[in-house]
């Protein structure tokens, strides 16, 4: 891209500003700033309009989730199925790994971030880790895709070189970068994290397919035959990934979708949770829970809306190419955004002071015809890593791992 074509665009959605700095940049900083204009799509920022607006919900009622006690009694049958699948080389992982450390104090990549006590343990290895164990069970390697971000791929891809990927074929990893969405003030105008680069942040848990798509990977997909993509968060160190058990149950339910849930610790736990919306699958947030579904029970006198996802899916590769032609809403999200003020010195906000754009996870789930919601053992598959301290934090992280005989 030119400079007059920069030029031309930026006037086309109001965004000359991006350009102020112009005349004071090194050459590499200008071919730098032309790069990421090319690449931008300006045309969100038009959404600010919609900030504290909601997409109108359906009617919702219960969804009948696969429990414990039906999975351990067909344990064996789900296992050779999903033990087959992933032997023939159907089912790949897909780590979403694009965020940062910064709520853990950290400048690193999340996934970087080290637990351990007596050693060091990264949030990586520990993912990692977790695959192998299928590795060993099957003798298969499933196809590790991990989507990182503008902000973190140098840095994601040089650590998991660096520590030879914790023990995986590095033939089969293959990374991604995530699409960006620009940021913007509250007026639209997008802000600068330096004189020559534009601030961004990663486009939704639901951009993952689309970003995939367009780094040219669907071709890889296809031509190694992989029928079924299990993508997973970053975040929770006890994850099974790529499970035998959980693709051998969503293969022989004949769904389009599978996803992992967990029974919830209190009826406003702050989870989202597994429903029908309209008749199809769907996610409603915490948040939008009425009392009247909080205090509703099932026919066993069990709560309704009893299951909260963990951000764990396992998606048919046909249906997600399907929805993929479709356009999914796209959330408005009030952040505090660091940013370069008019004298070109950082300015760290103390409050939210402009938006972010993201695509959910939840609106693509609604997408799908048909869904497995499958009970895990919160305790064993659920140990997210958000906080220091606290609630979902490295201390309870590690006192999760202890319980289930991991050495930190």
């Amino acid at each position: 891209m030119t400079y007059e074509e920069a030029k031309q665009k930026l006037e086309r959605f109001d965004q000359l500003h991006v350009l102020q700095y112009w005349d004071g940049l090194t050459g590499e900083q200008q071919e730098s700033l032309l790069a990421q204009i090319d690449r931008t799509d300006f045309s969100v920022l038009k959404n600010c309009e919609n900030r504290g607006h909601t997409y109108p919900r359906g009617v919702f009622s219960p969804m009948k989730t696969m429990e414990l006690p039906e999975i351990e009694a067909k344990k064996d049958t789900f296992s050779q199925i999903g033990e087959q699948a992933i032997r023939d080389g159907k089912v790949a992982a897909v780590l979403l790994a694009g965020g940062m450390g910064t709520r853990l104090g950290s400048d690193n990549p999340k996934g970087m971030y080290d637990i351990g006590l007596t050693r060091p343990v990264y949030i990586f290895q520990r993912l990692i880790e977790n695959l192998l164990d299928v590795v060993n069970r099957t003798g298969a390697w499933p196809r590790l895709f991990i989507m990182t971000s503008e902000k973190n791929n140098d840095a994601t891809t040089a650590f998991l070189k660096e520590h030879a990927f914790f023990g995986y074929r590095e033939d089969r990893v293959t990374f991604f970068m995530q699409d960006m969405a620009p940021a913007s003030d509250y007026n639209g105008k997008v802000y600068m994290d330096s004189r020559f680069e534009i601030s961004t942040s990663p486009n939704g848990n639901a951009g993952w397919f689309s970003s995939l798509n367009k780094a040219g990977l669907l071709p890889l997909v296809h031509e190694e035959g992989i029928e079924w993509m299990n993508i997973f968060a970053v975040d929770n160190v006890l994850q099974r990934i790529a499970d035998p058990v959980f693709v051998g149950a969503t293969i022989d339910a004949g769904v389009e979708a599978g996803e992992k849930v967990v029974r919830k610790n209190a009826p406003d736990e702050r989870v989202g949770v597994v429903c029908l919306e309209d008749g199809r699958p769907s996610i409603v947030e915490y948040y939008e829970l009425s009392q009247e579904m909080m205090d509703a029970k099932d026919e066993k006198g069990d709560p309704a809306y009893n299951f909260g996802v963990i951000l764990n899916y396992l998606f048919r590769v046909d249906a997600l190419e399907r929805i993929a032609r479709k356009e999914l809403p796209l959330h408005v999200v009030e952040k505090k955004i660091p940013h370069i003020g008019a004298d070109g010195e950082t300015v760290k906000p103390s409050e939210p002071n402009g938006c972010k754009f993201e695509q959910l996870v939840l609106d693509m789930i609604h997408e799908f015809s048909s869904c497995l919601p499958y009970e895990v053992v919160r305790e064993h598959e659920f140990a997210p890593i958000k906080n220091p301290t606290g609630v979902d934090s490295v201390e309870s992280a590690r006192e999760l791992c202890r319980q289930n005989g991991i050495e930190l």
